[in-house]
């Protein structure tokens, strides 16, 4: 089970070099009602750190300090093999799929990879969060869109709605939620599921979440 305090509140900390930025998320932390275990600009120590606040999720910038290159990944990483009961939401300026397929390679869940516009809107930012926090995988839309871009071949198959559904399985929605968004049925979102999962050749499993990371792992697979 997660860490957390006696109120059940969620417990993050924050990994971000933008003094700006870094203090804009802990008010949005606060108005979520969330946590703020820590807050640091640089990812030094960053296992015992977060180990010593009992963080429930831990976000990190890409790029920090020293050479602002992939210290954020590296470390995000470091805590998956050390820590992995605590969620990792990622944060990147541009879109990166070399970094979101790192991250992601595990396929064990509770990671997610967001731009950093997405943190504009506190319910869609929190709603990452709770889902990484309940070991759900989360992706920003542009970034889904640049890994199945980067596999075109093996999704030739696919048709327009079905690269639709894909698109959004991967970015963690429900069968419900994939529905609302593409004003048809559940039973209609089922049937082209079944399609993707015939056509690329992989099993459907009982859960969203396993259903999820097939689909992940057929998107890095080489």
């Amino acid at each position: 089970m997660a860490a957390g305090d006696d109120t059940g509140a969620v417990r993050v900390v924050l990994i971000e070099d933008s003094v700006l930025l870094r203090e804009g998320l802990v008010r949005l932390f606060d108005e979520a009602g969330y946590v703020t275990a820590g807050a640091w600009g640089d990812a030094d120590d960053i296992v015992a750190r977060v180990r010593d606040a009992e963080a429930d999720v831990a976000i990190l910038d890409v790029r920090l300090p020293p050479g602002f290159r992939d210290e954020g990944i590296r470390a995000a990483l470091t805590l998956r093999g050390a820590l992995p009961h605590v969620g990792i939401l990622v944060l990147s300026q541009y879109v990166e799929g070399v970094y979101a397929r790192e991250l992601l390679a595990g396929g064990d869940g509770g990671v997610g990879y967001l731009l950093k516009d997405r943190v504009t809107s506190l319910e869609e930012f929190t709603d990452a969060v709770r889902r990484v926090r309940e070991r759900g995988t989360v992706l920003d839309p542009l970034v889904v869109q640049g890994l199945i871009a980067a596999r075109p071949d093996p999704l030739a198959t696919l048709t327009p709605r079905e690269r639709d559904v894909l698109t959004l399985m991967a970015e963690g929605r429900s069968n419900a939620s994939i529905a609302e968004r593409l004003f048809i049925g559940v039973g209609a979102v089922e049937k082209n599921i079944s399609a993707i999962f015939a056509k690329l050749g992989l099993e459907e499993s009982g859960t969203e979440h396993r259903r999820v990371l097939a689909v992940l792992a057929f998107l890095q697979s080489s």
